[in-house]
């Protein structure tokens, strides 16, 4: 099931602007473990889709795996060999917009080795440079 809103107000979007680093959803929240972006990007949601798939094959079952950004932006495309002009095109499909910092996945209730493992093999799957992080314990 490709990951997609249920119900949106418009359904074409303008591209906008990516530029900065994110302020928020940048910090291991559920987990014990994350992925991390450190590039901008668009991430479709059947990439999304194939990382998911990837951590749950690897990890048999065990630990729970928090999926940390959704595919909310909607883009267009024309068909092949049409001229230019005659309006915007349809939806194509659904991206999740990142900028560096982003969290993707977390991972909690397996040792670091494996949810290093398995991160690495959801990163195969992504367009972006990421990186592996741990949560920040309070000293409190």
């Amino acid at each position: 099931m490709a990951l997609m809103p249920k119900r949106v107000k418009y359904r074409k979007q303008m591209r906008g602007k990516m530029k900065g680093n994110a302020t928020r959803g940048n910090f291991v929240a559920f987990g014990e473990y994350g992925l991390q972006t450190l590039e901008t990007s668009w991430i479709t949601g059947r990439q999304i889709e194939a990382g998911r798939i990837a951590a749950t094959h690897f990890l048999h079952r065990e630990g729970k795996v928090h999926i940390r950004i959704f595919p909310h932006h909607s883009y267009t495309s024309k068909p092949l060999e049409v001229r230019m002009g005659k309006g915007k095109a349809e939806v194509e499909g659904w991206v999740a917009r990142v900028k560096p910092g982003n969290i993707l996945y977390e991972i909690g209730g397996v040792p670091e080795e494996i949810a290093r493992a398995a991160l690495a093999r959801v990163a195969y799957k992504m367009p972006v440079k990421c990186r592996f992080v741990t949560r920040r314990h309070s000293l409190g």
